[in-house]
């Protein structure tokens, strides 16, 4: 495998790589569920199966009635989301030492971009991004690469191995694969083997792999600002 490019650019996943959401989105989904009819879900159930954007993966759960399927989720969503958020360890210092170091970062993420927006915003991140782009605002979602090609819109940047694509799962790798980006992974207990089973482990290489935001910023060789923290990290739950 070939050496790791040095980046011009970083784009990030969302849930999992830069927050936790986990709980509204486990909520949301088992409020669905229930009003579907459907078996509820545990939250580890909930952690591995969310993958796909809502819209390429309702049609699939629920047929027919998928739209009224999206309305449950995205009411109880609406409701909870900015409640339950939570930066991961050091992202928002991570961000900041990252702009520091003159490095463009964008969002690529598969939750609806309404909401993924008012979550930087929330966290006081917006300003990192040159495009945070969600599910439904590109003409396919993750997987494809469309929404990778928005977030670098007008940037000056074309897509290219000297652009990685940050993520905790096998669609970010799949992505990044699809727009020529560099996947570069964030280390779990179980990513390799998800690598594995979607036949993306032959792509990544250990030199791709991460342990959180602090392994990618030592990767960059890049010592960590304190100064900055987030709204959530100063003003508490």
């Amino acid at each position: 495998m070939s050496p790791l490019a040095t980046p011009r650019a970083l784009v990030f996943d969302w849930d999992n790589t830069l927050v936790d959401n986990w709980p509204a989105i486990h909520q949301a989904l088992n409020a669905t569920f229930a009003a579907m009819g459907h078996e509820l879900w545990t939250l580890d159930e909930t952690k591995a199966r969310v993958r796909k954007s809502l819209r390429d993966s309702f049609p699939e759960m629920f047929g027919g009635r998928w739209e009224d399927a999206r309305k449950v989720f995205y009411d109880t969503f609406a409701e909870v989301h900015l409640t339950h958020l939570q930066p991961l360890a050091g992202a928002g210092e991570g961000l900041a030492t990252l702009v520091a170091a003159g490095l463009p970062l964008a969002v690529v993420s598969n939750k609806n971009g309404a909401y993924l927006r008012a979550e930087a915003d929330a966290l006081g991140w917006s300003g990192h991004f040159i495009h945070i782009v969600g599910a439904t605002d590109a003409a396919a979602d993750k997987p494809a690469p469309d929404p990778v090609h928005m977030a670098l819109l007008d940037s000056g940047l074309t897509p290219g191995p000297d652009i990685w694509f940050i993520g905790d799962g096998a669609i970010d790798v799949e992505c990044a694969k699809a727009a020529g980006l560099t996947p570069i992974v964030l280390e779990s207990p179980e990513i390799r083997a998800e690598l594995t089973r979607h036949k993306l482990d032959q792509f990544v290489g250990d030199d791709n792999f991460v342990a959180g935001m602090s392994g990618l910023l030592a990767l960059l060789g890049l010592e960590v600002r304190t100064t900055a923290r987030s709204k959530k990290e100063t003003s508490g739950p």
